[in-house]
């Protein structure tokens, strides 16, 4: 891959690699004019002329489809849900905002029910998870003493350390400024996973983007 990628470029890229990890076989040319919202197919070509150019496809003009993604093994990668925003009460599937993805190494993800959030506040940057990092659920195994876990706040997502006090469950922050949340017994809607990874720059599509926007 010999140059860099102009904005679009690196958008309609990042798009064939998602579109492929979702649907096994990639894009047509007008496919992808509908998601950047590109009028002309001839610019949609010229887009792809230049990522093959530049060594990141190769194209097969004499089919609809014929692009080759260069230099990745995407039969090794899942695409996970990214939640920029949470519904108050149930799984993260119900969230208030319709969902992007994440394209993650299948070994790193831990488990088929990974999601991916958006973290809202600063109470963990004492061990690197800052406001708007994204990071990686498992929501599948029993969090211990110890564990960082994501946890539901209203409609937001924070990270917290689990504390077990006793017969009490404790979820504390990095910070001392900030109280720490008391876990009700048997409550399992605060709790969302354990932090399995963090990403520390922005993937989502933030609120004020069109539907054909996609994160760098």
């Amino acid at each position: 891959m010999s140059d860099s990628l102009t904005p679009i470029e690196e958008k309609v890229y990042q798009y064939l690699i998602q579109f492929l990890a979702a649907n096994s076989y990639q894009p047509s040319i007008r496919e992808i004019g509908r998601q950047f919202d590109i009028k002309s197919t001839k610019t949609v070509s010229d887009v792809l002329g230049n990522l093959a150019r530049k060594g990141y496809i190769q194209r097969n003009q004499a089919r609809s489809r014929g692009l080759r993604i260069l230099g990745a093994h995407y039969g090794a990668t899942q695409s996970v849900p990214y939640y920029s925003q949470l519904a108050a009460f149930g799984p993260p599937t119900a969230s208030v905002t319709s969902s992007d993805a994440v394209i993650v190494d299948r070994r790193l993800v831990g488990s088929a029910d990974a999601f991916c959030l958006r973290v809202t506040d600063d109470g963990m940057a004492t061990r690197g998870i800052r406001r708007d990092a994204t990071i990686l659920v498992n929501p599948d195994d029993l969090p211990l003493d110890g564990d960082l876990v994501a946890v539901r706040v209203g409609h937001d997502a924070v990270v917290r350390i689990v504390e077990q006090r006793g017969s009490d469950v404790v979820l504390v922050a990095g910070s001392a400024e900030l109280e720490p949340i008391h876990v009700p017994a048997g409550d399992d809607q605060i709790v969302l996973g354990i932090v399995s990874g963090v990403f520390c720059r922005m993937l989502h599509i933030d609120s004020g983007m069109s539907d054909n926007d996609v994160a760098a």
